[in-house]
């Protein structure tokens, strides 16, 4: 009796170490990725709702791609141009970024309310990788984790030329603007990499 009773503890036991890893990833195929660049002369946003997203805190990785051409625009016209022009999306056609979380403790996610956080890695666009260090927000709420971050992206950086004549309708650092909600991977395993 005593055995059958250890053996049925220990199975409980390893469920539910197996289930606290699962829950320690979290991922999206719809995040949102904005970008705001403000001007005397115009303000121009566009928006993204096909970011794919991957965050491990059994890790501390996270990893996220959005597909150049997702980013809608106000106006047709400067869409193309954005694509065409600016980003080359046919010989560029992601934004990714692979990184990890700088010194937090994924217990903390238990306790309630957004969490605040560092995430450092490497920023992916058109073809340019710069390692960069931004601040963040996590919270686990309702079984999904949610995940905010705002941050510069300068074009010079990044090879981004803009054409003279519309020089001074772009700002020379946009703001970027990442917004998360992750449900739990059940049962997965391994190191976290980009998001295809």
């Amino acid at each position: 009796m005593k055995r059958s009773f250890f053996l049925l503890s220990v199975c409980l036991l390893f469920s539910a170490l197996a289930g606290a890893q699962a829950q320690s990833k979290y991922m999206t195929k719809t995040g949102r990725v904005s970008f705001f660049s403000a001007t005397p002369i115009e303000d121009i946003e566009a928006k993204s709702q096909q970011t794919a997203a991957i965050l491990d805190f059994g890790t501390g990785q996270l990893a996220f791609s959005v597909p150049i051409k997702s980013f809608v625009f106000k106006r047709t016209l400067m869409q193309e141009h954005f694509n065409e022009n600016y980003m080359e999306s046919d010989k560029f056609p992601k934004a990714t970024f692979t990184g990890h979380f700088v010194g937090f403790d994924a217990a903390t996610l238990a306790t309630a309310g957004p969490h605040n956080v560092q995430v450092e890695g490497d920023l992916t666009v058109h073809g340019v990788t710069h390692r960069i260090t931004v601040p963040a927000s996590v919270e686990l709420k309702s079984g999904q984790l949610l995940a905010f971050a705002t941050f510069p992206v300068a074009s010079a950086d990044y090879n981004i030329e803009i054409p003279l004549l519309v020089r001074n309708n772009i700002a020379k650092v946009v703001t970027v603007r990442v917004a998360l909600s992750c449900d739990p991977v059940a049962g997965a395993v391994g190191a976290t990499t980009a998001p295809h």
